[in-house]
């Protein structure tokens, strides 16, 4: 192999490999463009781009713009006015502050730069290509700042034949326009792709907002405020309820001092918070911000600025779980079925009214509405609460009929705030429409047990709802709970087996039992070395009943592998959940009325009864009201 010599590169060819580490895509020109931005006090951003931002992207910001004077020197490498020493690191409270950005995108692309501040009485354009200035002139413009990006990547080819399509990279861009309109509800953003608007959203600085003109109406409604505080962080956002899951962790968002961040400890709290509450391989949605004094974290991991690094990672996932789990704790969960006509796929064409008559409702939101009103008048305490602000609104007048009046008028004119009416009364303990709730003492004294159907499902009658329990969740729940009461006050017993069942493990099963066998002691299993990678299971869980031990173990085994660190206690709770699945009683096994009176008497008494432990709905109900309309009884 012939020598080379050892030579400095070129200032361009310098550029172009900074500009890799910061600029991956068009989505990399949008996030950093936009962040700078809202670091310039902008309250208005516009984003457009064409052929998914490899062709075109122009972002316009009403911000505090560039001074003349400081326009070349803001697109040299590593410039900022963001940090002014590396002790400026531990403090920072910007989006933007490596200085890359400008310098990356000018160096791989054509940028046009439009910038005014409060101060000129005229604005300036500044034209760079390829990291080239080309020209700086004076220009009328409004206040604020306008980038426009074009071809990039064109003097780079090999980065850009390895972009994806204009409409994925498209939808690179649409995704940091979301994350960046969630975490700053304050500011107006609109997403605009080829012409067409993708995103707006009010600026009013309301998350619940936000979530909603960004993931409509259904999720917005479907979340639930969390706030909490511990000494070394704050945490507030929304979580969805349990139904709002997806298959992957699109739906996951978090944020840190205002900033989007990927991180696998802040992903496996909260999806820990949700144990019990959702089938496995399902991922819950939430919208959450953790705010840190300076110094607890470290934002300035990557280029990206995308990972960070906790001061005390134990204490930010223990908190995160406890203000999933607890908030999810404090609602009922029971899944509510309307019984709708497949039939009918849009709602059925006003008919003609007499005078005089109610209007036709056509909408499951106002038949929902007239349900509540009608509760709210049974409600004294909660009215009181409620009727001030109404009747503030509406000129103050407290009469019940002017009260009602005005209620009528604001569900009329505003569904949101129906929508907001609604959680709020939940959240206040009205339970889903003021029903009375099934999981309460009153329940356990009051219920009746219609019957069983497909030796499966029972029927409950509580209240004015029909509730169906399945008994395999059911069960399986019990059970998962009662094991781990005896695991906390350390009552599991062992039971001798003779023969003992011989089972062989491979090193890495070896290595996972002598790792964890503190926790198959402590469920009950007691295993001896029989030779080789042979061992004995001289004893098995004495607390459960007709399980396959082998099988079981051998479950455990292989889950076990996949745990890394100190993760015992975490595989207790997996492998109980295994447990009481085999243990529990399966459907077409008819239970007798006693067992199943006892087994709903022990599920009214658990803090979560409404899954089993893979996430399993194990209840769910029908109004008295969705029969009527099924049965024609009530025709609107």
């Amino acid at each position: 192999m012939e020598r080379q010599d050892i030579a400095l590169l070129s200032q361009e060819t310098i550029d172009k490999i900074s500009a890799g580490e910061v600029i991956e895509r068009p989505a990399s020109v949008v996030k950093e463009l936009t962040e700078n931005a809202i670091d310039a006090g902008a309250t208005a951003i516009t984003v457009e781009i064409k052929e998914g931002g490899i062709d075109y992207i122009r972002i316009t910001d009403d911000g505090c713009g560039i001074p003349r004077e400081q326009i070349s020197l803001a697109f040299l490498p590593h410039s900022t006015s963001k940090i002014r020493s590396s002790e400026d690191l531990l403090a920072i409270h910007s989006l933007g502050f490596r200085g890359e950005a400008l310098s990356s995108i000018a160096a791989v692309s054509r940028v046009e730069l439009i910038t005014k501040t409060t101060e000129a009485l005229t604005g300036s354009r500044f034209v760079i290509e390829g990291a080239r200035e080309l020209s700086l002139t004076e220009i009328g413009a409004p206040e604020g700042t306008t980038f426009i990006v074009r071809q990039l990547f064109f003097n780079t080819p090999a980065r850009r034949k390895f972009l994806r399509t204009a409409a994925t990279e498209g939808n690179y861009i649409s995704d940091i326009m979301e994350r960046l309109a969630l975490s700053h509800p304050e500011i107006a953003f609109r997403f605009i792709s080829n012409g067409r608007q993708r995103m707006a959203t009010a600026g009013k600085g309301s998350l619940k907002d936000a979530i909603y003109q960004i993931y409509g109406r259904t999720v917005a409604m479907e979340s639930l405020p969390v706030r909490y505080e511990r000494e070394k962080y704050t945490l507030e956002g929304f979580i969805g309820k349990p139904s709002l899951t997806r298959g992957n962790r699109s739906f996951e968002n978090f944020f840190i001092n205002g900033r989007y961040v990927r991180s696998q400890i802040l992903s496996r709290a909260v999806e820990e918070g949700y144990k019990g509450y959702m089938m496995q391989h399902q991922y819950p949605f939430c919208v959450l911000e953790l705010t840190f004094p300076d110094g607890s974290v470290d934002v300035n991991v990557h280029p990206t600025k995308m990972e960070v690094r906790f001061d005390d990672a134990d204490d930010v996932y223990a908190g995160m779980t406890s203000a999933v789990s607890q908030r999810l704790l404090m609602r009922e969960d029971i899944s509510n079925i309307p019984l709708q006509s497949q039939r009918l796929k849009t709602p059925p064409a006003p008919t003609a009214k007499k005078a005089g008559a109610e209007p036709f409702e056509r909408s499951r939101l106002e038949q929902i509405r007239r349900q509540v009103m009608e509760d709210i008048k049974k409600d004294t305490p909660y009215e009181q609460q409620y009727d001030r602000p109404i009747a503030a609104r509406h000129g103050g007048d407290q009469s019940p009929s002017n009260i009602s009046a005005c209620r009528r008028r604001e569900l009329r004119e505003d569904p949101v705030s129906q929508g907001e009416f609604l959680t709020e009364r939940a959240q206040k303990g009205f339970g889903d429409y003021a029903q009375p709730k099934f999981f309460s003492p009153e329940a356990r004294d009051n219920f009746i047990i219609v019957g069983q159907v497909f030796d499966t499902y029972w029927i409950i009658q509580y209240g004015d709802k029909m509730y169906i329990i399945d008994q395999h969740a059911a069960h399986e729940k019990v059970l998962y709970e009662r094991t781990m009461a005896h695991l906390k006050d350390k009552e599991m017993t062992s039971q001798l087996i003779s023969p003992p069942i011989i089972v062989s493990l491979s090193p890495l099963e070896q290595e996972a039992f002598d790792r964890y066998s503190n926790a198959f002691y402590r469920i009950g299993f007691r295993l001896e070395p029989f030779g080789g990678k042979e061992y004995a299971i001289k004893a098995i869980p004495g607390n459960l009943f007709n399980i396959d031990a082998r099988g079981l173990f051998l479950d455990m085994i292989a889950q076990a592998c996949d745990f890394k660190g100190n993760v015992s206690s975490e595989l207790v709770m997996e492998k109980v959940a295994s447990m009481s699945c085999k243990a529990a009683v399966k459907g077409n096994n008819k239970l007798s009325l006693p067992e199943i009176k006892e087994l709903i008497a022990e599920l009214l008494t658990l803090e979560n009864p409404y899954h089993c432990p893979h996430g399993r709905p194990t209840i769910i109900s029908f109004s008295h009201y969705d029969l009527d309309r099924k049965f024609k009884r009530i025709i609107t």
